[in-house]
């Protein structure tokens, strides 16, 4: 069972210097989630004496105010024989055989993290301390509780004091060790107060009562230590600390501990509960329940752990690599993300992503849907036809057939087809133009470095107006064609009337009766709607072949062409990778490998049991 404390030192020892401090952070915490004991109590109320009493040792610093200004997490190691030392983990492989020294080491560390203002900090110190005198255990040491600030200090010592103790004893996994003097009254009792207000039935409280022996005389603290005064879940223990007499004249500790088995043996009032009094059977009672917790707790941290460890692989994943520091490396890397980014936009066209399919419904829907608009017959009205066909003719009336007049009337009509070939175009820009937009924000990679993101879509953006602006030029191309040059086919059909018995004769204003213009009309808008159908088909081929097909195929020709003669200055510029990512994987980084490490100590445990 020993090696169950051990792995929860080890654990406690790898979060504090990994920056697992149990403060609230935007990274998952597994110091929160171990086992510990945290001593509680108010200044005055003899807690480091009965810390000193475990241990043996006098190796706490002492003085008015407030002495213990960061936690001290306490990792006690019973070794069979040698002799006695200390352990920071801040100075690791020094080992402190003076006890006066490591008292020293104390403070002076507490003041290179807080400096010499007497304020506090919550970043632990780790003393590990190795002894045939004590019990496996570790116990977490908080600043005492106080009511007014003192000189030098802020005045909301007293309430930052009070949070800190409560952001220890708050977590379900914290056995609480509270600290109360005998010669003053329970109800007043500042680890008593707070003790209550995070664990009201006291089911993870140990009571321990100080300064027994100074009672007035008189009196007892029998009610309380049988817990009729204030029931607890586990027995009240009594301790008589060394007096302030006895630490100046530096009584030896294991005289203490003997004095102290004498009080409770021989006091009438305590004689019936000797057995379960005093700080030898404090150590070795929270290292019996210290263990029973922990074995508890294991199969609890495993999963914790396993699935914890899951999802920080998975962010650092999204976060991606650091940036390479090499110019071959550099270039590697922004053409990969490119690579990765020009993926999903073909993805998105080719339906394996959505949004392509719009393209297609610029085709089947919008421009259909624009061409019905144009409303040709309104355009061959027997007014408008009779007015083209006169001003083609001119100042000599046409013979047969309004020959000028078929071209002016079909001319005018393919020329407006001009506005939804160019909609059409736009339309399919845009909906690149959105895709490329989509495709960025889906690159993972592309969120670590925003001035490269831009610039990978400006050059994506300016290559799909390039294809847009040759894509205009073609389809237009397309409508000019059939304007410039008439299906001769089509229009050969019309002097039937003549060879049938037609009167060629009639004179020039029988020629523009409303029978006649309605023909000339009907006729024009039979060939322009057949053309309609003829642009309906090659038009949206045009489009595909300049600007989808294009996009496909050159996206980002022209970028790569330029990274190419850019220097290591440059690309790193691209890479400007915003400082809180960087931040965030390297503490990712460490998180998880604080994880990792866990993963392998406590599988260590679970298979040795």
């Amino acid at each position: 069972m020993e090696n169950l404390i051990s792995l929860v030192n080890k654990l406690q020892r790898a979060c504090t210097a990994l920056g697992d401090h149990g403060e609230e952070s935007a990274l998952p915490t597994l110091w929160d989630s171990l086992p510990a004991i945290a001593v509680v109590g108010g200044q005055s109320s003899g807690k480091s004496s009965v810390l000193e009493s475990i241990v043996g040792k006098d190796f706490l610093p002492r003085g008015a105010g407030i002495v213990t200004r960061r936690p001290l997490v306490l990792q006690l190691h019973r070794i069979d024989e040698g002799k006695e030392y200390g352990e920071f983990m801040h100075l690791p492989r020094k080992k402190f055989t003076d006890f006066a020294a490591l008292r020293k080491e104390i403070s002076d560390e507490t003041d290179r993290e807080t400096g010499r203002s007497k304020q506090i900090s919550s970043v632990p110190i780790h003393l590990s301390i190795y002894s045939p005198n004590v019990v496996n255990l570790t116990l977490i040491d908080l600043p005492g509780l106080t009511k007014v600030a003192v000189e030098g200090q802020s005045d909301s010592i007293v309430q930052d004091i009070e949070n800190m103790v409560r952001s220890f004893i708050e977590k379900p996994n914290c056995i609480i060790l509270a600290i109360s003097p005998a010669n003053q009254d329970l109800a007043t009792s500042d680890a008593i107060k707070i003790s209550r207000e995070v664990d009201p039935k006291g089911e993870r409280t140990f009571g321990v009562l100080t300064k027994i022996d100074l009672m007035d005389q008189g009196t007892n603290a029998v009610d309380i230590l049988e817990g009729r005064a204030y029931k607890l879940q586990f027995p009240w223990i009594g301790v008589v600390n060394r007096s302030q007499a006895d630490i100046n004249k530096s009584v030896d500790m294991i005289a203490a501990r003997r004095r102290e088995r004498e009080y409770f043996a021989t006091s009438p009032e305590y004689q019936h509960m000797a057995s379960r009094m005093g700080s030898e059977h404090l150590g070795k009672m929270l290292s019996k329940h210290l263990e029973t917790v922990i074995k508890s707790r294991i199969p609890g941290l495993q999963s914790l752990i396993n699935k914890t460890i899951s999802e920080l692989e998975a962010e650092l994943s999204r976060l991606g690599k650091p940036i390479a520091t090499d110019t071959g490396g550099k270039l590697y890397m922004i053409m990969e993300i490119c690579r990765t980014f020009d993926q999903i936009f073909k993805e998105h066209l080719d339906g394996v992503r959505p949004g392509g399919d719009k393209i297609y419904s610029v085709f089947d829907n919008q421009f259909p849907a624009s061409l019905k608009r144009l409303h040709f017959d309104k355009h061959l009205s027997m007014d408008n036809v009779r007015k083209i066909i006169t001003e083609a003719d001119g100042y000599q009336p046409h013979l047969i057939a309004p020959e000028q007049g078929y071209r002016r009337l079909v001319e005018s009509s393919l020329v407006t087809i001009r506005g939804p070939a160019e909609a059409a175009v736009d339309a399919v820009f845009s909906l690149l133009k959105e895709l490329v937009q989509k495709s960025i924000s889906e690159t993972m990679e592309l969120k670590q470095y925003p001035t490269l993101r831009a610039e990978v879509l400006k050059a994506a953006v300016d290559s799909l107006e390039r294809m847009k602006e040759e894509s205009k030029r073609a389809t237009l191309q397309l409508v000019d064609m059939e304007c410039g040059y008439l299906t001769v086919e089509f229009f050969r059909k019309l002097p039937q009337d003549v060879e049938k018995g037609g009167n060629p004769t009639h004179s020039i204003f029988d020629r523009y009766n409303d029978s006649y213009l309605r023909r000339v009309g009907s006729t024009v808008l039979s060939y322009v709607n057949m053309v309609c159908a003829t642009l309906r088909n090659s038009i949206p081929k045009s489009i595909v072949y300049c600007q989808v097909r294009e996009a496909k195929r050159s996206l980002l020709d022209h970028f790569f062409a330029e990274l190419g003669t850019k220097e290591a200055k440059q690309l790193g510029k691209l890479l400007d990778e915003d400082p809180a990512i960087m931040q965030r994987r390297t503490s990712i980084a460490k998180r998880l490998e604080l994880y990792r490490s866990a993963q392998t100590e406590i599988d260590a445990v679970a298979w040795a049991k």
